[in-house]
């Protein structure tokens, strides 16, 4: 079995035990024998959002890297991954509010957050020329479907 492999799996067994850990990236790299850009390579392509995870990285206070589980929802007609993997290139702003009244209506958002979110990905706020500012709105609404997905905040 590869070191990417064992590492892979090593992380998965440690998230098993709750929807999130924090672990060190030196002292992966130690206990696994090798330099911690291949911690940093196992991160960033077996632990990516469209896989399902989230990887946050914390300097200072020795350097903990917290890797999150995401949920996506499968029992509504597109998932939030599907969603999630349509707004790679930039969303408009009327299908943006689409997508948020939705998240309200499945009471995924409340209607404070839904206007406040409504207010964020609009065109006067986001007064950038195009195709900048629907790129923006997309990784805007991108962050709300990562947090929609944690269930560490609840």
């Amino acid at each position: 079995m590869s070191l990417s492999r064992r590492i892979e799996e090593h992380l998965k067994m440690l998230l098993e035990q709750g929807d999130a850990i924090e672990v060190r990236r030196s002292e992966l790299a130690e206990t696994f024998n090798c330099v911690p850009s291949q911690i940093n390579y196992v991160l960033s392509t077996r632990f990516t959002h469209t896989q399902g995870y989230l990887v946050e990285s914390r300097r200072g206070g020795g350097g903990y890297l917290r890797i999150v589980k995401l949920f996506w929802d499968t029992n509504s007609d597109a998932t939030l991954k599907e969603i999630y993997k349509e707004m790679d290139i930039g969303i408009a702003q009327r299908e943006a509010e689409g997508v948020l009244k939705r998240f309200c209506e499945e009471e995924y958002l409340t209607k404070r957050e839904y206007n406040m979110l409504k207010a964020v990905v609009s065109r006067g706020t986001l007064a950038i020329e195009l195709p900048e500012r629907d790129y923006i709105r997309a990784k805007i609404m991108q962050a709300v479907i990562m947090f929609l997905c944690r269930n560490d905040y609840k």
